[in-house]
């Protein structure tokens, strides 16, 4: 049976809302033939986070030391058994019952195509929703659309909206090892070797509140962030360079059969 993996790293002090996140993804409404999985990997080994997620054999737990974001995820990555991956921040929710259905639909309907994106809109602590200000025209995105968007600190969509072949994912080497911007450089790292597709739905709220790693001085150090900038913006432009395209994979085609 065809699965899609959602991945998500949380830590302790940072499950607040994991229980809503659970609710929503207990709701999601799939194609026919398809399963969801839930990989949640804890970025440590206090176990407090995890006891807040019910046990569910569609639930996967794991621990490791403590190492951030990226390094979190590529332990929970390790335990990915779908044929397509979505990472979702504890913290954040897919709008609608739909969400994981739109991507799957789209990459079923095109094996040559390795990921999908989706508008996200920021929930704020009121309740109001806001749209974010760089949303690409949906359908197939034009090559390089992404990386010359980051390049003009525009980045077009949150990488956290990024649908992905798992296969891709672990060929472009997953998340690099920086403190943030993570999700952003697999999303560039992605399109660097394989077309996308933008879905006119938006695809995840992004919770803000004060609690995010977002809001936090270290986040916003500028020498930090020109540094995570540069690795990211150069290994995506060296992989453009390198003229090497992903192909779609027996396990790509095995999916869109149902196999």
């Amino acid at each position: 049976m065809p699965t899609i993996t959602v991945l998500t790293p949380v830590h302790e002090g940072g499950y607040v809302y994991i229980r809503e996140l659970y609710e929503c993804l207990r709701g999601q409404k799939l194609p026919a033939g398809w399963r969801l999985e839930w990989v949640v990997q804890e970025d440590g080994r206090t176990g407090r986070p995890l006891e807040a997620v019910p046990d569910a054999p569609w639930i996967s737990k794991g621990a490791g030391r403590w190492g951030g974001a990226a390094q979190a995820r590529t332990l929970g990555l390790a335990r990915a058994t779908g044929t397509l991956l979505r990472c979702v921040d504890c913290d954040d929710l897919l709008p609608d019952q739909m969400s994981l259905a739109r991507d799957i639909e789209v990459l079923e309907a095109h094996p040559a195509y390795g990921w999908t994106v989706a508008p996200c809109l920021d929930l704020h602590a009121d309740g109001h929703l806001e749209p974010g200000p760089y949303d690409p025209d949906p359908g197939l995105l034009p090559e390089r659309a992404l990386l010359d968007g980051a390049r003009r600190g525009e980045l077009p969509v949150m990488g956290t909206t990024l649908t992905a072949r798992t296969d891709l994912v672990r060929l472009v080497g997953g998340w690099p090892a920086i403190p943030a911007f993570e999700d952003a450089a697999l999303l560039l790292f992605c399109e660097a070797v394989s077309r996308g597709w933008m879905q006119p739905e938006p695809g995840e709220l992004y919770r803000k509140h004060p609690g995010q790693h977002t809001v936090t001085a270290a986040y916003h150090d500028e020498e930090e962030k020109r540094l995570r900038q540069e690795i990211v913006l150069d290994r995506a432009e060296a992989l453009h360079a390198s003229g090497w395209r992903w192909r779609p994979t027996a396990s790509t085609e095995a999916s869109r059969s149902g196999r």
